[in-house]
């Protein structure tokens, strides 16, 4: 009987890390498909080519002239500015804060044995969202936007912690309500600058970053974002074994040789991170990372060894989609935040009443 558990398990195993391969593939067939969509065409034989040239430049470089470079007459300078300067940095940042988001969603999840719980739970995307409102009122410009909505989230987080720590009672209920209590001052702030902002220039500017969007997205934008986002990711996947065992009880997890404390704080620490970098990028983007980690759970189990990339890889593909759909469904652009809401609030009510789901 042991052995027929053992060898199950393996099996079970084996699935789950197929599956995540396959996720993993549905991404990078998306990335493709991705550069062909848009107002502008470009064929598949035209992007495979233009790619190749890319490809051939940077080893290029790499080996100082090497490799010859010569680009193919199939692709036109106009279509290698909008593959690489519009296209590329859109498609990688929607990966990113899919991925990203849906991580956090994951992660807080299992921290706070809440089922509900998601990347905004402590605040981080209202703290984000106040920063980026005072930022466009100054009219800063676009930059420090980022700036300010990124360090704004941080100093939020910052403040719910410090919060919590004089707070008494059990400690992730304090975190929780605390979040609660700043995510309040927070959206009290933001509109406080929508009342006071320009009603003809800076207002409307708000109400659309806040949104959420992908517009416009350039290239100093995914490296704002992907530092932070690698600090925070890293040691998530690094820590993802030990994620299971906080949905233990304290005790429990400290009989196996497991710093409790250390390691729920690592991991908050380590979601906010990348939730900021996210929302400071993209505005607000609701629901990937409480819809999500749920998918991927349908799919992988609740073993945070295979959800926590099941959960990164969904993510990834699910924005991308969505921002597809965002940029080619209408004439005008959608926000992206739109879209989010209205696939993922019935999706989630999808999920929560099939049969034999655990939520």
């Amino acid at each position: 009987m042991r052995r027929a558990t053992t060898t199950e398990e393996a099996s079970r195993r084996r699935l789950y890390t197929l599956i995540v391969i396959t996720l993993a593939a549905l991404v990078l067939a998306g990335i493709l498909v991705s550069f062909t969509l848009g107002r502008y065409p470009i064929r598949p034989h035209q992007l495979l080519a233009a790619l190749g040239d890319k490809s051939r430049e940077i080893l290029s470089g790499i080996t100082n002239g090497a490799v010859s470079v010569s680009k193919s007459e199939l692709v036109t300078e106009q279509m290698r500015a909008i593959l690489f300067n519009v296209r590329l940095p859109r498609i990688l940042l929607a990966c990113m804060v899919g991925c990203c988001l849906s991580a956090a969603g994951a992660a807080y999840q299992g921290v706070f044995q809440n089922p509900m719980a998601a990347p905004d739970i402590l605040g981080a995307s209202s703290g984000a969202a106040a920063g980026a409102a005072l930022a466009i009122l100054m009219e800063l410009g676009s930059r420090m936007v980022m700036v300010f909505a990124f360090a704004a989230s941080l100093i939020t987080i910052a403040l719910v912690m410090l919060v919590s720590r004089t707070a008494r009672g059990n400690r992730l209920l304090r975190i929780i309500l605390a979040g609660i209590m700043v995510s309040s001052l927070c959206n009290a702030l933001t509109s406080f600058i929508k009342l006071v902002a320009d009603p003809n220039n800076i207002l409307p500017e708000i109400t659309y970053w806040m949104m959420g969007s992908l517009a416009k997205t350039k290239p100093g934008e995914v490296l704002f974002a992907l530092v932070p986002m690698t600090l925070g990711i890293a040691p998530l996947l690094l820590l993802r074994w030990r994620i299971n065992l906080l949905t233990l009880s304290d005790g429990e997890a400290k009989t196996m040789g497991v710093n409790v404390g250390a390691v729920r704080i690592t991991v908050i620490i380590c979601s906010t991170l990348i939730t900021a970098a996210s929302v400071s990028v993209s505005g607000l983007i609701g629901w990937v990372g409480l819809v999500v980690p749920h998918l991927a759970r349908r799919l992988v189990g609740n073993n945070y060894r295979h959800l926590l990339p099941a959960s990164m890889f969904s993510g990834a593909l699910f924005l991308l989609i969505v921002d597809n759909v965002s940029r080619n469904l209408l004439l005008t652009e959608i926000p992206i935040g739109i879209l989010t809401s209205v696939i993922g609030a019935p999706f989630f009510i999808w999920l929560i009443t099939r049969k034999k789901e655990t939520i």
